[in-house]
């Protein structure tokens, strides 16, 4: 079967295989090639494909109310997710959760309630909100002002306003030319500088992700960032935004990213994992003190989408929660994720690996042109494509990236498989991509 006459795809240039069904970690399209979906689509799938218990929640809430708009009613299953949630965060000064459709959707409204906030406790000078380079934070135009991707950003930038960003805490390619051994955080005091620059009055928020994902593929912070980052805020009276639509529930490992460095921020940004994939689904989760100010103020949260608090969507989110408590697939993310990562480390004998990091299940391997130096490849090579490419031919869905270095440059293979993978599927996988990267050196 031949691609839809009618449907308006990413790539206009590709021809994709036609997905027929799926189950646990495997795809297999209509011409019967079966795939280990080893990025979990792209970082989504968390408890496998076409799990039962999911099918019974969506049918059982299609059967009572499928849709009804916020503005009118909330509804048990909004109310359950938000109970689950709030079991599962930092801390319990998190207590409410806003329901939206997706990442992208989830960091625009986690920046338009600082906003709201800080007009609402009377200090309306707040706005600005700080990220850094190297990161993402979804593809409509204010997320992606936050975002640190020039080559996704550049078409778009006449149209959205320009905003503050600092270094990443890329160890790899530290921009202040440290090792970890000899760094001291030079990228976290970065935020102090950047904020006395910009007027700590003026600054109302920083954004980022605990393990940046897709711009440059599972890059860990040093111990000790995140508690500078917080330190920081605090003194500043800055609201901390993590971006958790990647490395949340349960993907690295913990329920949140940011967990894996005991830091509690003001705001959590969610998607993905938090529905699996069975729907479209995104969160904010904010601290108390933020929903008590808008609620003693004006009492409206000026701001909505259709489908926010929808019920269907937020019973099969519960539902995904309830099943990763019930088969305990944190901790196996964590478990499941140290075997991956020591499988990891074969691929570092070969010639273009240059780089293996992550946490859980949530791996990055960088692809460089020189070892001792971390040259990277010429950007028309579309190394990370020719890989990624390799390994699909095989029977590996993986999630290639680029730009890391400074926006353009850089090539990575993100790993996110769903936390029900064996040991048995990792050897498999991590084949796989061992002999897709040897395919693309041989190429060379």
């Amino acid at each position: 079967m031949e691609a839809c006459n009618h449907v308006f795809y990413r790539n206009l240039r590709k021809i994709y295989p036609v997905a027929d069904r799926a189950e646990g970690v495997y795809i297999w399209d209509t011409d019967g090639k079966q795939y280990i979906d080893g990025s979990g689509g792209a970082c989504v799938v968390s408890i496998g494909h076409c799990v039962p218990e999911i099918l019974n929640a969506m049918q059982t809430q299609f059967k009572r109310v499928p849709f009804v708009h916020s503005s009118h009613f909330t509804n048990p299953a909004a109310c359950e997710l938000g109970d689950l949630l709030h079991q599962m965060a930092p801390d319990e000064s998190l207590t409410r959760t806003y329901f939206l459709s997706g990442g992208s959707e989830a960091v625009e409204s986690a920046v338009k309630l600082v906003r709201q906030y800080w007009r609402e406790a009377g200090q309306p000078d707040k706005y600005k909100v700080i990220s850094r380079w190297s990161s993402f934070h979804g593809n409509t135009t204010g997320a992606l002002a936050l975002g640190g991707h020039t080559a996704r950003r550049s078409h778009y930038m006449p149209i959205f306003q320009h905003t503050p960003h600092i270094e990443p805490a890329y160890c790899y390619r530290c921009g202040f030319k440290e090792t970890p051994e000899t760094c001291d955080l030079q990228c976290a005091d970065e935020l102090e500088r950047c904020i006395k620059h910009e007027g700590p009055d003026s600054v109302g928020a920083f954004i980022a992700e605990p393990v940046v994902g897709a711009t440059a593929g599972a890059v860990v912070p040093k111990d000790g960032y995140w508690q500078r980052i917080r330190q920081i805020c605090n003194q500043y009276d800055i609201k901390l935004i993590a971006d958790e639509v990647m490395t949340g529930i349960g993907r690295c490992g913990r329920n949140f990213g940011i967990d894996l460095w005991g830091v509690v921020p003001d705001l959590i940004v969610m998607a993905k994992g938090l529905s699996s994939g069975y729907t479209p689904l995104g969160a904010v989760m904010v601290k108390d003190d933020i929903h008590e100010t808008i609620k003693n103020g004006s009492g409206v949260f000026v701001h909505g989408h259709t489908y926010g608090q929808n019920p269907l969507s937020t019973a099969i989110g519960a539902a995904v929660l309830r099943y990763i408590q019930e088969n305990a697939l944190v901790e196996r993310s964590r478990n499941m994720g140290a075997y991956l990562m020591d499988k990891l480390g074969d691929l570092s004998a070969l010639d273009i690996v240059g780089d293996i990091r992550g946490q859980g299940l949530f791996a990055g391997i960088e692809l460089v042109r020189d070892k001792a130096s971390h040259a990277w490849f010429d950007r028309d090579l579309k190394i990370n494509i020719q890989v990624a490419s390799q390994a699909f031919q095989r029977g590996l869905i993986t999630y290639p990236g680029s730009g890391g270095v400074d926006g353009i440059h850089g090539d990575h293979i993100l790993l996110a498989p769903p936390f029900t993978i064996d040991e048995e599927q990792i050897d498999t996988m991590v084949d796989m991509l061992k002999r897709a990267i040897r395919a693309v050196e041989n190429q060379l």
